[in-house]
């Protein structure tokens, strides 16, 4: 629990015919995380002039083409079966997501594979390409008609067949909007172009703007538009279209309509092959995912003429698995080297944590920080026990907490069933949420003072002593008192690590001081509040405080001598837990005040005023505390606990192992 898995690395060597079959075998259980073993082998002068890199397989680059195709087809069958899902249908998917069905397949070769693909694609490109290319003409359709209707509304008062404004052999029309003040200034100017011209200024209904037509020659075309365009002339193209603006207008509506009708029964026709196709695509999809990354990860061994060798690293529990597996599906032509990771060289070793049960979730929050490094202590148990109550020590509130234990709850049973990050959340907030309840009910807080104000009823279950609005001074100590301890659990931690690591300067500088002065302080405490100890209790406080100064200019020079500020400001750090706990309770209280001031000093729309603050204040209150705990608690652990003993590790360790979420392979 409080250790990494121990890693050791193995490299494998067998016969190329029985490559393929190993591999799969690696890949279907998940156990190694296979390395590149190029540069590992080049600090090997007399290995690596036996073996040379190896290459993905030639098949990677049709499987890749595929797996292409199948995701786009994938994509265009899932959109269809997706298409018209509202909020209702969002939100039951989120409560309620339907499970994957897994389908049998067979454990096929590459080349089987790709034969089975391309049959299935053919299958099916041959109903959505139609549909696709229906879908591609009516769109085309669609914009021609869209264009004509803005055309149309722009000439709409232009009582003419639009048709003969286009220009012809020997004449050049120009068609565009002009200012209607402008007009007579215009006319004048183009009448002094040639006689060869006729303009025609049709008035909009706007009264602003006016339509002109100028008819003329086609050698007079570029002057007549160069003369428009110093009256702030908006050109119209008038191109393809039949019809006064009135019939292009009403036939395009009417063409339109029929169009979103065609549009559906295509849709309609998409989707019933969506519902036949969808779950081979995506089945099909996850075997290509898996075939491809086998192919591929041929790239990461060497060979020689008639062997493979790769590395891998594997839980030291597992090896023994793996050895076994190897030998089965090579039918014994392999052979293996174990290397043990020695002494402290492990900032390289892949991280695989052990954690089970309740303490799993919880990996989450250690790896939003960073991994931690091999054999270093893993802090999640401790962050699984501790943040879920910092949180329901900030929130403080039993309905709030309810309401974030019934969404994690919702997020377990839910989309946590697809996803394990969902699901680590939800467990981590239906813990965080019965925390609120527990220490809410302690501390009367339900919707801030609620019963009190609203109902003239005090919990039962509140314990005087920590009621948080009448002894704060209660939970500041409590939250102080805290922080020393979690904060001492991270310096027990630290020594640990840093005396694994031999670095002894450090523990006496980053922990082990921090205890001699506590003791100190301890010391002087009691002297000073038992006479009978007296002198001689501030004689050793003095002493042992003295002796943490010098341990921490020994360690760290002497400007080490300020971190006692940083030892003081971690531990006070943990104040924000009182100041959290009555900004909820406060804030939720002040709601509950305007609510019985609108209730009782507005007449008639006063109970309405009332309940809409009532709800959406306390929602507004709800989520910003909620944020402020989880933003708070994770901050006392990476800040003020992991800064402690935290050591960081490179790389979590990723499995080299096959995707079975649509698939599963025959028996």
């Amino acid at each position: 629990m409080f250790k990494t898995a121990r890693m050791r690395k193995i490299r494998i060597v067998t016969l190329d015919e029985y490559i393929s079959p190993t591999v799969s075998a690696l890949h279907e259980q998940g156990l190694v995380q296979i390395n590149e073993i190029s540069d590992s082998i080049q600090q090997d002068p007399e290995l690596a002039e036996l073996v040379t890199p190896s290459k993905a397989s030639a098949f990677t680059g049709k499987l890749s083409s595929l797996l292409m195709k199948t995701s786009a087809i994938s994509e265009l069958l899932g959109n269809s079966l997706s298409e018209g899902h509202g909020i209702k249908d969002t939100i039951k998917s989120f409560i309620s997501p339907e499970m994957p069905i897994q389908k049998e397949v067979g454990d096929l070769d590459t080349e089987a594979l790709i034969n089975k693909a391309e049959d299935l694609l053919a299958q099916v490109e041959s109903e959505t390409k139609v549909i696709e290319g229906k879908f591609s003409a009516l769109d085309s359709e669609t914009s021609v008609l869209t264009s004509n209707k803005s055309l149309a509304k722009r000439l709409y008062n232009l009582d003419m067949d639009l048709a003969l404004l286009k220009d012809s052999k020997y004449t050049s029309i120009t068609v565009g909007r002009i200012n209607a003040e402008s007009a007579s200034e215009i006319e004048s100017n183009l009448s002094k172009l040639t006689d060869e011209l006729d303009v025609f200024i049709v008035p909009n209904d706007d009264k602003e703007t006016a339509n002109i037509i100028v008819v003329t020659l086609k050698e007079f075309g570029e002057d007549v538009y160069s003369t428009l365009r110093k009256f702030d002339f908006e050109r119209v193209e008038v191109s393809n279209v039949e019809g006064t603006p009135q019939q292009i207008i009403s036939s395009a509506d009417s063409r339109l309509v029929t169009i979103e009708s065609e549009r559906n029964s295509a849709k309609s026709d998409l989707r019933a092959i969506a519902e036949r196709w969808d779950d081979d695509i995506l089945s099909l999809k996850e075997e290509l995912e898996n075939e491809k990354e086998k192919n591929e990860i041929l790239a990461a061994f060497v060979q020689t003429k008639d062997t493979y060798m790769l590395e891998a690293w594997v839980p030291v529990k597992d090896t023994d698995k793996v050895e076994q597996l190897v030998e089965k599906s090579s039918d014994g032509h392999c052979t293996f080297e174990l290397i043990d990771v020695e002494g402290t060289d492990d900032e390289d070793v892949p991280i695989l944590q052990t954690n089970k049960g309740y303490v799993k979730p919880y990996e989450v929050l250690v790896d939003m920080y960073s991994p931690v490094r091999y054999n270093a202590i893993d802090p999640t148990f401790f962050v699984a026990v501790v943040f879920p109550f910092l949180f329901g020590y900030c929130l403080t509130d039993a309905f709030y907490g309810a309401i974030v234990a019934i969404i994690g709850v919702v997020l377990v049973r839910g989309m946590g069933k697809l996803n394990d990050t969902m699901k680590s959340f939800g467990y981590i907030l239906t813990a965080c949420g019965i925390w609120a309840i527990i220490l809410g009910l302690l501390t009367n807080g339900l919707l801030g003072d609620f019963t009190q104000r609203m109902l003239n009823y005090k919990l039962p279950t509140v314990v005087p002593a920590v009621e948080a609005f009448v002894h704060p001074d209660t939970i500041l100590i409590i939250a102080i008192a805290i922080g020393i301890i979690y904060t001492n659990i991270g310096f027990v931690i630290g020594a640990i690590n840093n005396f694994r690591y031999g670095e002894i300067k450090e523990a006496i500088g980053s922990q082990l001081c921090w205890f001699v002065l506590e003791a100190g302080i301890i010391f002087l405490v009691l002297g000073f509040m038992m006479p009978a100890i007296g002198m001689i209790g501030y004689g050793i406080g003095a002493v042992l405080i003295i002796a943490c100064l010098a341990m921490l200019i020994y360690a760290n020079g002497a400007y080490g001598v300020m971190d006692v500020f940083g030892f003081m400001g971690d531990v006070l750090s943990y104040a924000r837990l009182l100041a959290l706990c009555l900004a909820t309770g406060g804030i939720a209280m002040t709601v509950n005040i305007l609510t019985n001031l609108c209730n009782d000093m507005i007449p008639v729309i006063g109970i309405v005023l009332a309940i809409f603050i009532f709800i959406f204040g306390h929602i507004a209150n709800f989520l910003f505390q909620i944020l402020g705990a989880f933003i708070n608690s994770l901050r006392l652990h990476y800040v003020e606990f992991f800064s402690q003993f935290y050591m960081e590790g490179k790389n979590k360790f990723q499995a080299f192992k096959a995707n079975r979420t649509f698939t599963k392979l025959k028996n």
